[in-house]
């Protein structure tokens, strides 16, 4: 048995939250500071969305708290997994609420010059190139100012339904095809088709 705060890394993350539940409080601080860094990726990973990094740690922070108070090691994957998929999805969703307030146009939110990672190699591609599906492309070469640029980004928001839209704005944040999925709360085969649609749609557009 762990008893106090400094025993408290050789105990699960599970059997911790039990201990919460007990009545030894003091578990809730210390599930919060070792997940502040997870907390902080996500709002890293959110920012190119749109909104203060600050307000996205706090909104993650939100998520967190939700996720040591629903979690049921009888129902979901690891503690770490639904932390995560908490986190992501109370930012996201406070993003998407931000941005309607505000009636944000997509040019203003996310770019066709933003970099991507969906290899999650770090290749840092640009939007433009990945979805040209040509490895040399040049998006200097494929859109030649901002202006059509911007254009052409209002012709994509206008093409894509609403779940391909969604699917779109977190495929930009670097997040992988099975964590959209859960973000969204889909299977990940429609998921995965929506993104190749929406993939279909914009190289048609370009």
């Amino acid at each position: 048995m762990c008893y106090d705060n400094s025993q408290y890394a050789q105990c699960s993350d599970e059997v911790l939250i039990d201990r919460l539940r007990a009545g030894e409080p003091r578990i809730a601080d210390y599930l919060c500071d070792k997940y502040k860094d997870l907390v902080r990726k996500g709002a890293r990973s959110m920012y190119i969305l749109g909104g203060d990094t600050e307000d996205l740690i706090q909104e993650g922070m939100i998520g967190l708290f939700k996720a040591i108070r629903d979690y049921d090691c009888g129902r979901d994957a690891s503690f770490f997994t639904f932390a995560e998929l908490c986190i992501n999805r109370q930012i996201y969703t406070a993003v998407q609420a931000s941005r309607r307030k505000k009636h944000i146009p997509l040019n203003e939110a996310v770019s066709l010059y933003a970099k991507v990672d969906a290899s999650g190699e770090g290749d840092g591609r640009y939007l433009l190139e990945e979805l040209s599906n040509d490895p040399g492309a040049d998006p200097e070469s494929l859109v030649l100012d901002k202006e059509r640029v911007s254009e052409l980004e209002k012709r994509i928001e206008e093409a894509l339904s609403p779940f391909e839209k969604q699917v779109f704005d977190l495929y930009l944040t670097q997040l992988s095809t099975s964590q959209i999925a859960r973000i969204l709360g889909r299977t990940e085969k429609s998921t995965d088709n929506a993104m190749q649609r929406l993939k279909a749609k914009i190289r048609k557009l370009l």
